[in-house]
């Protein structure tokens, strides 16, 4: 539905309405506009599917203030003097409901427990006449049926636009520096496996043994690989060999009463599951694809066109494995006077200097973005609020001790102002990046070259 056709019915609606049936819906509304919402978040956290969107204290809090205000504005006696405005809350609902992946039969159930909420309490209504009670419930049940409908619409085009950007995403990563990354991975798994086999033979307790999901290669195949590969046999293959080795082997090797024998047969085991994980990955990787670039051309890091697909798989993740992660954005301090002293040329020399320092310091399982400008921002899986803290602490040092060179022999020193939110179980991924760009300007009032987080 288009905003001129919404407006026209939305109008038509309030003209075929009696002033005094709209004058009671409006304030019988206002008077029960925290009881509507009681109901509707009383019965939608019975919901298991609905919980997990609704629970978050956050959510909680401002969302009952905001369904409240929502009843409200769409019942009100002037609602037909500002459609355009209601239509474009309408949209922003619905993207919103879609960036965070909400299905919409909730969003349609949730209309069904406000509209049977208000019938009783317009039977509880004594003073109001038969028919006033039944052209109220009309009215009322026609408001919601068309915010409804222009909420699904925008949900739908916004949901399109996003899968368009996760496929693109997932082609993109399945050929992004092909051969270079085959390789990584190849030696990534056998540094895993190496350091595993040393510790073994010294005897290592269970809780020091390296578990592959936690290396580098495990890393980088369960946040980048599975999704790049997704749907494709070998995954799982790879994906039920790693937990044999974490779940079954491990666990069997540390054992203080296993005999030499047995842990030669658990060490023949690991080394098999690693050679078929290896030739699975050879498989995988000649299943490549031609995609569009997703890569800002100064850095060749990734742009922000995929950063929706990263943070809602991220978050994903964190809810089906009970993991954090966090984001930091980065920004790289008097960059303004950098170019004003020394021209844009050199600017673009910094920004690509930085830009590979950030690069050289991420893990295989991380996501590096150029936001624009002189600002980039990391996604740091598997990741709590400590080594967090440290690692972007890690990278202000660096940045800090770094001389970065320029032409004719000369060089600069620069230093970055970096802004961490780890995340904390809210839905929607915009509530993160807000977070973080919080503690980044945080940071810039604070002295800039330093570390700051949501929390303080």
């Amino acid at each position: 539905m288009s905003v001129s056709a919404f407006q026209a019915e939305w109008s038509a609606l309030h003209q075929h309405t009696h002033p005094e049936t709209a004058r009671f819906t409006s304030q019988l509304v206002n008077e029960h506009a925290a009881a509507l919402s009681d109901a509707f978040y009383e019965h939608m956290l019975k919901d298991n599917h609905a919980k997990q969107f609704l629970s978050h204290e956050q959510v909680k809090n401002r969302l009952r203030h905001s369904l409240r205000k929502w009843l409200c504005d769409l019942c009100a006696v002037d609602g037909s003097e500002r459609s355009e405005a209601i239509y474009a809350h309408q949209v922003k609902i619905g993207e919103v409901h879609a960036r965070i992946d909400l299905p919409v039969s909730l969003v349609l159930k949730g209309a069904r427990v406000l509209k049977a909420r208000y019938d009783r309490i317009l039977e509880h209504t004594p003073q109001a006449e038969p028919k006033q009670r039944l052209n109220s419930m009309r009215l009322f049940s026609s408001l919601m049926d068309m915010a409804m409908e222009v909420m699904s619409q925008a949900y739908t085009t916004s949901s399109e636009r996003k899968a368009r950007s996760s496929e693109a995403y997932r082609l993109f990563s399945v050929t992004e520096n092909l051969a270079t990354e085959k390789e990584k991975q190849k030696a990534a798994l056998l540094d895993w496996e190496s350091k595993l086999m040393y510790e073994a033979v010294m005897g290592t307790g269970a809780d020091r043994l390296p578990k592959i999901r936690e290396s580098d290669f495990g890393l980088w195949f369960r946040h980048k690989g599975m999704h790049a590969f997704q749907g494709v046999a070998q995954t799982h293959i790879i994906s039920d060999a790693m937990n044999g080795i974490d779940e079954v082997c491990l666990p069997l090797l540390a054992a203080r009463a296993i005999h030499s024998e047995e842990r030669g047969d658990v060490i023949r085991e690991i080394r098999a599951h690693a050679k078929n994980i290896q030739y699975q990955m050879e498989d995988l990787f000649s299943k490549s694809l031609e995609v569009e670039s997703g890569k800002d051309v100064l850095t060749r890091l990734l742009n922000r066109k995929f950063l929706p697909s990263v943070l809602g798989r991220e978050i994903q993740f964190s809810r089906d494995q009970e993991k954090t992660f966090a984001v930091a954005a980065i920004d790289i301090d008097h960059f303004k006077n950098i170019n004003d002293t020394h021209g844009h040329d050199v600017g673009d020399l910094i920004i690509q200097q930085v830009a590979s320092l950030l690069n050289n310091q991420c893990r295989a399982g991380d996501f590096l973005f150029r936001m624009g400008g002189e600002e980039f921002l990391i996604v740091l899986v598997d990741i709590d609020r400590p080594r967090a803290v440290q690692f972007c602490e890690r990278i202000r040092t660096s940045v800090a001790e770094q001389r970065f060179l320029l032409p004719n022999d000369r060089s600069l020193s620069v230093t970055v102002s970096v802004g961490l939110a780890v995340y904390n179980g809210h839905p929607d991924y915009n509530y993160l990046l807000r977070e973080a760009d919080q503690a980044l300007y945080k940071a810039k009032e604070g002295g800039r070259n330093r570390v700051c987080t949501e929390q303080g």
